[in-house]
């Protein structure tokens, strides 16, 4: 025998890889075990026997620290976000979509939902227990309590509790709360007159067996007796649960389909694009018309054209809270526009689109969750350099854009998750990128294949991205990562539809996959904790 077939069976061959592995063991760390093994015996002379590597492989692999759980999420099987991903998609764009405060969809705007409907079921009760209520009590937990105070929760729940509802709450009421933080609201409950201020926010436990890493509670009190109380879970995006809570009754897709490679499969049968099979599924779930969809549509490229134009007309500034992070969106647009900087025009207009989108999400006014508040500017720049440029992207092709966008949010969503708290950076901005460069595919009229490339692309070179917003504040790195995920995803486009489609080695189906698994890998502390990456290392002065 050979020195090299000597080598060839020390080491772990496809044999080895095939083999099953052991009850109870981890296979990835088996055949960790084994190729260390193997690569040992070469260097020490050691010969084993293939029987005897496998049972050294599998004792060492059992006696290894599983450090995949170590501060990994684990979400709670009953939570209808977990259940959902089983079956087809449901997801709808009036769902998806959401118009609300900054800073942060799972931070701002899923309490403030939380809260306003927590206000509502209170408003129900008998007029015998609102006549004996005393107080009304708010407590975060998890991610929602680590750094909730950087993303203006106490704030936002505070101003559901009072009846305020995300979209249509005036950001500057917001602002007085946080300028004048000991003054007290009346709400109104039936009969019965409650005031109510910050102080009943309460920032609780960080750390604990949560269903979610983004849990509150809220009470209505009369003393010490509870009169009611609820669980829920701001589950990222700004979709919202509650223990108990019951998905409501939808129709069934006319174009069902879990992954990437069925939704494509659906458009090429039927001759269709990703956007017209996700209309034909809009129209099935929802009830709604062709019209009353695109209304909507409508109603959201014109938030985020006014998102991106409002921070642009912001010449300068510094934003909210200790970092003194000063706004930058208005000089790159103005550089952009000189004779001199004319070669990276593009890039610099795409890049200060998405940082006025940002910045304005950082003041806490009103943006898009297209995934997230976090990500609210990359989508919004994309859509505003398409529109507010030589283009002039028509609105027919805008919405075309947003329905492709939306089927890879919903894509990751039902695969994987949208939450930072969750899955980290990679989840907002890395989901945000993805449904841009599908954006773009849509409305430069690519075939469902290459949208499919371009898509898996900008969220491929997104993997991986940690969650660590310095101070708890939703700026350092964040508005900048907006600009990134922005120019990544015309990079992924422009690469998609330069290439031969077929020739794309790595599908999306298996990126989400991977997405999801990252997240779940993730160390806590990198998950919108503000404990590890910029947020641990960056002191500031």
């Amino acid at each position: 025998m050979s020195h090299e077939r000597e080598h060839d069976e020390k080491l772990p061959s496809d044999e080895i890889t095939a083999v099953e592995v052991p009850n109870g063991i981890d296979r990835r760390k088996f055949l960790v075990r084994s190729t260390v093994i193997g690569a040992a015996a070469i260097l020490t002379g050691c010969d084993f026997s293939k029987e005897e590597r496998t049972e050294r492989a599998a004792k060492e692999a059992a006696a290894m620290p599983d450090t995949t759980k170590k501060g990994a999420t684990v979400l709670s099987p009953e939570l209808e976000v977990v259940k959902k991903s089983k079956g087809p998609i449901i997801t709808v764009v009036d769902e998806f979509y959401k118009v609300g405060p900054g800073p942060s969809s799972s931070h701002t705007i899923g309490p403030m939902r939380i809260t306003y409907d927590f206000y509502q079921r209170c408003t129900k009760l008998p007029a015998d227990q609102l006549a004996k209520a005393t107080t009304m009590k708010v407590h975060l937990f998890g991610s929602l309590s680590a750094t909730g105070l950087g993303h203006g929760t106490e704030r936002a729940s505070l101003a559901g509790i009072l009846g305020q509802e995300p979209a249509t709450v005036d950001p500057l009421f917001l602002d007085a709360m946080k300028e004048n933080p000991d003054k007290t609201y009346p709400v109104k409950l039936g009969d019965k007159e409650l005031t109510l201020s910050l102080k009943d926010v309460i920032y609780d436990a960080t750390k604990g067996d949560f269903h979610h890493p983004n849990t509150m509670t809220c009470k209505l009190l009369a003393g010490e007796e509870v009169l009611l109380e609820q669980e829920y879970y701001s589950v990222g995006g700004g979709f919202i649960e509650w223990k108990g809570y019951t998905p409501p009754k939808k129709g069934a897709p006319k174009y069902p389909y879990q992954t990437m490679k069925e939704l494509r499969e659906h458009a090429e049968k039927n001759k269709l694009s990703i956007a017209q099979v996700v209309m034909e599924n809009e129209k099935a779930v929802s009830g709604k018309s062709e019209a009353e969809i695109n209304a909507f549509l409508d109603k959201i490229a014109g938030a985020m054209l006014a998102t991106v134009k409002s921070g642009l007309s912001i010449k300068e500034g510094v934003l909210p809270g200790p970092i003194k992070l000063q706004s930058k969106a208005a000089t790159v647009w103005e550089r952009a526009q000189k004779k001199e900087y004319e070669s990276d025009r593009a890039i610099g207009m795409v890049s200060a689109a998405a940082l006025a989108g940002s910045e304005e999400n950082a003041r806490g006014h009103l943006v898009i969750t297209a995934p997230t508040g976090g990500s609210a500017g990359v989508m919004p720049a994309i859509v505003y350099a398409l529109v507010e440029s030589k283009r002039k992207l028509p609105m027919e092709k805008v919405r075309e854009g947003l329905l492709a966008g939306a089927a890879i949010g919903y894509l990751c969503k039902h695969n994987a998750t949208l939450a930072g708290a969750e899955g980290g950076c990679q989840s907002e901005i890395g989901v945000a990128s993805s449904m841009s460069a599908a954006f773009i595919a849509q409305a430069m009229g690519a075939t469902p294949r290459t949208l499919e490339n371009a898509a898996e692309s900008a969220l491929e070179h997104h993997l991986g991205l940690t969650c660590d917003p310095v101070a708890g504040y939703v700026q350092v790195p964040c508005i900048e990562r907006c600009a990134f995920g922005a120019v990544k995803a015309w990079v992924a486009y422009s690469i998609a539809s330069s290439e031969d489609e077929s020739r794309h080695r790595v599908d999306l189906d298996t990126t989400i996959e991977t997405l999801a698994q990252t997240g779940r890998d993730m160390g806590a502390k990198y998950k919108e904790t503000s404990e590890g990456g910029l947020a641990a290392n960056l002191v500031l002065c």
